[in-house]
């Protein structure tokens, strides 16, 4: 079976809860990308033009710093890519995480957690950034998704 990592960024509780039952399910390594300014609840206004989000998402060469990097990022062979949607597209802060790691002969499949937006071309964004690696369309879950679903989702990436 494929080494797996599931990688994630959340703003509020929902898609670490289901990066967290994702990662448990498949018995994989678990990753947080975590900002280096971490975002306030005005930051994540969607309502205000002026919000850090906002203002980040209008710049498509916006790169928000993060803490982080993974290690060995070499030994896997998955990598699960987890972000909430913004304006129908991954946060910048996860152009950030791609950028920032050699991901050559990786297959990332992103999951998103959304109120009711899907992917849209979050996949063609992410693979434009991820030079050598394959980007599948990934798929959106909800907080009440079951590990079971996410187990059955993933199988299909690892064998």
């Amino acid at each position: 079976m494929k080494q797996a990592l599931v990688a994630f960024f959340s703003a509020t509780s929902t898609t670490k809860h289901v990066a967290d039952l994702l990662a448990q399910s498949i018995d994989a390594d678990l990753f947080e990308i975590v900002p280096k300014d971490i975002y306030s609840t005005n930051d994540l206004d969607w309502t205000n033009p002026k919000s850090r989000s906002s203002v980040e998402m209008k710049d498509k060469d916006c790169r928000p710093e993060i803490e982080t990097h993974v290690r060995d990022i070499v030994r896997y062979d998955v990598i699960f890519l987890g972000f909430p949607i913004w304006w129908y597209r991954e946060p910048s802060i996860i152009d950030t995480f791609v950028e920032h790691h050699d991901l050559d002969g990786k297959l990332i499949v992103p999951f998103a957690t959304s109120g009711g937006s899907d992917l849209g071309n979050t996949y063609k964004n992410i693979q434009a950034l991820a030079h050598g690696a394959s980007v599948e369309r990934g798929k959106v879950f909800n907080r009440g998704v079951s590990s079971e679903t996410l187990k059955k989702w993933a199988e299909k990436y690892l064998k």
